[in-house]
């Protein structure tokens, strides 16, 4: 049978438009049949889905704002990504993400303007996340959702929203759709500062084989691949991977991954199935205390306990649907995740155990596992489109924690031990009303309900029951455009949930007669936004965001102690400019700059009284004095970069990243010192698809830090050590607290990677 090519054209609409405009203006959109099955014949409910699709997207630059199509129908795994409603949401294409030159997996989100990726400890254990003023920890208050599978970990073994993205292979992305603020009626737990949609790709053109070797031991082999199957396509993808990295104790990571992905239809008629697989053993060196480099004792990349490190595994099986209808649209997903994370950490060395040192170990061993679906209506109000989406989403982690005391990773003593079942239910409604062609709301409402039980083994005391609900409004609007120019402003609340055995806590998992006092389950953050985004220059795509973001509480569960630490409300307020440029179909040029307020709100009682129990010992009472600084809030982020090249032939990148100095402590006695790196690679490409290419990371050598903190600790060689053991003659608040210190985890120095690739 002939292939039938049907070809829809029309004028592309300079920016996004309301539904009714864009009926006029579609894109582009070439329909063929596909390659598959003659039984498999192309509908007119394909035709519409991708015409539906087109019409959701917005025009713009075609690096960060993409049209995924394979024979024109939308990718599977990456729906619409829809009508932006605030200036700093935008969507960056797969390709473009794997065209910046990074040491790690994670690093590839640094494509979010103002955000920064680090790490501090070994290559298995979650990033490190900056963004608006937040130090984000390993994810609390950034939703990352990968295929629609969220990653964050509520009530983990670690850190609450912990989200470890070393499993994710970045060749497999499809795109990554942004949004921050509490503004969107979807967007629940963790969501607060940012979330960040990552969809896969459902097919390759070719198979691709590729192999990377480098400097530290670096090794990594990649091979994906995808075919028809039935009247679908079945993709798979695989890598192997080790790394020593510059350390005195090499990091010796161990890392093996592998995904399987079914998709049939398109993004708005059909489903997917994808299982994946992960499993990551390595050593690391934490972050140590500067006095400690300075004195000689240890040398810049050395360990003060060269046996911490870890293991960790993840499984996991997820499926989407999706159709469409003449009312509207509907979609559903299900997903099953089993994690285990084994860490090894030993961050104060020897302040509780003058003898054995402070090493600890976290156990997580989890199964979560939960279901979304909504459903859109297409309809008008007072002759008026409107669209208005109704949603639930609900999630259930089964979860076993542990904490105990070690040494060189051999058992010494419980901390504690829990068993947590926490399930979550969250309903939403929206409705985006097109009142005229410039003009366009969208009036969200979102409740949230969550019910933690927590059974202590150790201490029934910490064994407990909690519940909370919380809604949450939201509201954005878009003027425009006039001009190329649109006009943004929302307004919205939003909410985190914290450690689920922080809500049932009553005394001190290490000290019994230390009376605690719970955290609630949930907290309330509010914010607002305003925003301009511009396309007046050809080829120039520019933002700028004012935002301003209030938090109750920032209550965060204390995995190195095993108990709860209550900071106070707070306030950011700042401004994000985003800049891309593509003079050429061969460059483009990008430059953002994020620049943050962050303070606490109201006075601290007990930072105050330990700042006095610390009188007349300066080393312990320096950077313990009351203030409102939040610690590792960076007031500044900015990065630019410049990335050449076309499919074949030469290309390349380099890419700058700064972030500022920023406080350490309450009383900002101790800041950071500003982290400046250079990355860069040059390539050739052939048209026969193969590849090599050369990636320098630290290009110009910079000896500068990941991250830095400032906190007590105790070394054998303090004058401190000897006046708290073995006989104590320095107060015990002293002695608890330590000496106040930089503590830091250095950058890796200049680093070369070479990698082959070719397709077949």
């Amino acid at each position: 049978m002939p292939a039938l090519t049907q070809t829809l054209a029309a004028q592309t609409p300079s920016m996004a438009e309301p539904a009714e405009l864009a009926s006029s203006t579609l894109p582009a959109i070439t329909v063929e049949q596909p390659r598959q099955s003659p039984k498999r014949q192309l509908t007119k409910r394909n035709v519409r889905s991708a015409v539906r699709a087109a019409r959701q997207r917005p025009e713009s630059n075609p690096a960060t704002r993409p049209v995924e199509t394979v024979s024109g129908v939308p990718n599977v795994g990456s729906g619409p990504v829809g009508q932006p409603n605030m200036a700093s949401q935008i969507a960056i294409t797969g390709e473009a993400l794997n065209a910046r030159p990074v040491a790690r997996p994670g690093e590839i989100l640094e494509a979010v303007p103002g955000l920064i990726v680090t790490q501090h400890s070994g290559e298995g254990k979650a990033n490190q996340y900056f963004l608006r003023g937040y130090n984000l920890d390993h994810g609390t208050d950034m939703a990352i959702w990968v295929d629609d599978v969220p990653v964050n970990m509520r009530t983990h073994a670690h850190g609450q929203g912990y989200a470890d993205l070393n499993w994710l292979m970045p060749e497999t992305i499809n795109t990554l759709d942004v949004r921050k603020g509490p503004y969107f009626a979807d967007e629940g737990d963790f969501s607060s500062a940012g979330n960040l949609h990552i969809g896969l790709i459902d097919r390759t053109d070719k198979s691709i084989a590729q192999a990377t070797a480098g400097s530290f031991g670096y090794k990594r082999l990649f091979g994906m691949g995808s075919s028809k199957v039935g009247d679908g396509t079945l993709l798979v993808a695989g890598e192997a991977g080790t790394y020593n990295g510059p350390w005195d104790n090499p990091d010796d990571t161990r890392k093996l991954n592998s995904l399987v992905r079914y998709t049939q239809g398109t993004a708005l008629d059909g489903f997917s199935i994808t299982g994946m697989a992960y499993s990551n053993r390595w050593n690391s060196t934490d972050q140590i205390p500067l006095r400690a480099i300075s004195s000689g004792q240890l040398g810049l990349y050395g360990a003060e306990d060269p046996t911490d490190g870890g293991n960790t595994d993840r499984f996991a099986l997820s499926a989407r649907v999706a159709g469409t209808d003449d009312a509207g649209s509907w979609k559903a997903n299900a997903f099953a995740v089993k994690s285990t994370l084994d860490l090894f950490n030993n961050f104060t060395y020897f302040l509780a155990d003058p003898v054995l040192g402070d090493q600890f170990h976290q156990r997580d061993d989890r199964i979560m596992a939960g279901a979304n679906a909504s459903r859109t209506l297409n309809g008008s109000l007072a002759g008026r489109p409107m669209e208005t989406t109704f949603g639930i989403q609900t999630r259930y982690d089964a979860i076993n924690l542990g904490l105990t005391d070690t040494y060189q990773r051999s058992f010494l003593s419980n901390v504690r031990s829990d068993k947590v079942g926490e399930a979550s239910i969250g309903v939403y409604a929206q409705s985006t009303l097109h009142w005229t062609d410039w003009l366009r709301t969208s009036l969200g409402w979102r409740g949230d309900y969550y019910d933690a039980s927590v059974i202590s083994f150790f201490d029934a005391n910490n064994s407990g029951k909690s519940s909370a609900a919380i809604g949450s409004p939201k509201f954005t609007m878009v003027i425009g455009p006039f001009y190329k120019t649109e006009f943004f402003l929302g307004a919205g609340m939003g909410m985190h949930s914290n450690d689920a055995r922080g809500t049932a806590i009553t005394e001190s998992p290490t000290d019994p007669a230390t009376k605690l006092a719970a955290s609630p389950l949930l907290v309330r953050t509010k914010g607002a936004e305003v925003g301009v985004r511009s396309k007046l220059v050809p080829g120039l795509d520019s933002s700028v965001s004012l935002f301003i973001l209030d938090q109750a509480s920032e209550i965060v569960f204390s995995g190195d102690a095993g108990d709860t630490s209550a900071s106070r409300a707070s306030r950011r307020y700042g401004v994000e400019w985003t800049n891309a440029y593509r003079p050429t179909p061969w460059l483009e040029l990008d430059a953002d700059l994020a620049l943050t307020h962050a303070r606490f709100v109201g006075d601290d009682g007990d930072q105050a009284a330990l700042y006095a129990s610390l009188a007349g010992y300066p080393l312990a009472q320096i950077g313990n004095a009351p203030g409102n600084y939040i610690p590792n809030a960076p007031p500044m982020v900015a990065s630019a970069g410049i990335t050449l090249g076309e499919k074949t032939g030469w290309f390349g990148a380099l890419r700058w990243r700064y972030l500022a100095s920023s406080p350490l402590t309450e009383d900002n006695a101790f800041r950071s010192q500003p982290v400046s790196l250079v990355n860069g690679r040059v390539g050739y490409r052939t048209d026969n698809g193969w590849r090599i290419q050369l990636d320098v990371l630290n290009l110009l050598n910079t000896r500068t830090n990941q991250i830095s903190y400032a906190y007590g600790s105790l070394i054998k060689t303090d004058s401190l050590y000897s006046l708290c053991y073995p006989a104590q003659t320095a107060p015990a608040a002293v002695c608890r607290n330590g000496v106040m210190d930089y503590v830091v985890h250095p950058a890796e120095p200049l680093a070369v990677r070479v990698t082959v690739a070719g397709t077949f």
